[in-house]
């Protein structure tokens, strides 16, 4: 990141609503235990969350991709009082600080946090969801849009968020080693699949790495 593009993120971080302390308790603790601290949402996506969710109003929500909770108590503090959070992880390793932080947040009983396989747990919840978001293994993608689609768990005018589409620039890189990456080749497909899906219409923002708000028709 050039100064430039520092300075415009301090900027925007300052106008910004201020994240609240204990989202900023839960970023430190993520990036203290995880590897990986990159993964959470942060502050500004944090509140584009909260934004749509107080704009679209959705009822019943299906987070693909809980890392250690951020997002999902992003979007809780922004649902309706009948609003309900199915939010599933694949990897249990930090369960411990998301099931921590939905307790302190006080939002435990607006969240059903799930261990496992979004790809099989998600149609045998038997739900409709008004809204997803899609923040799970890049990979898996295009499975997550087809399951999504194909087996009745979204409506006409439910809404995807699908969180890292541009994926640091490399859906543009052409260089024999972002070719095999099985990433990359995930985000790629899931993006030109969407795009040719008469059934939906997107738009992408370029926000941090990138998020596609999709609309079924």
């Amino acid at each position: 990141m050039d100064l430039k593009d520092r300075d415009l993120n301090i900027y925007i971080r300052e106008l910004s609503s201020p994240e609240d302390d204990l989202l900023k308790e839960l970023d430190r603790k993520t990036n203290l235990c995880s590897t990986q601290p990159r993964m959470l949402s942060g502050h500004i996506q944090g509140k584009i969350l909260q934004m749509l969710i107080k704009m679209l109003d959705p009822k019943r929500i299906l987070e693909i991709g809980t890392f250690t909770g951020y997002s999902a108590i992003c979007m809780a503090q922004a649902m309706s009082e009948e609003s309900l959070l199915y939010t599933i992880d694949i990897n249990d390793e930090l369960s411990y600080i998301a099931e921590e932080f939905f307790i302190r947040s006080g939002l435990s009983d607006k969240i059903d946090y799930r261990i496992g396989n979004a790809l099989k747990i998600a149609p045998e919840l038997n739900k409709t969801f008004d809204l997803v978001y899609m923040d799970g293994d890049k990979r898996e993608y295009p499975q997550y849009y087809r399951m999504l689609m194909d087996n009745n768990l979204l409506h006409s005018n439910s809404f995807i968020l699908a969180d890292n589409i541009l994926w640091d620039g490399k859906v543009t890189d052409n260089s024999p080693k972002t070719l095999k990456d099985t990433y990359t080749a995930g985000i790629k497909e899931f993006n030109e699949t969407v795009r040719n899906d008469s059934r939906v219409e997107v738009v992408i923002l370029p926000i941090r790495d990138g998020m596609s708000i999709i609309r079924v028709k």
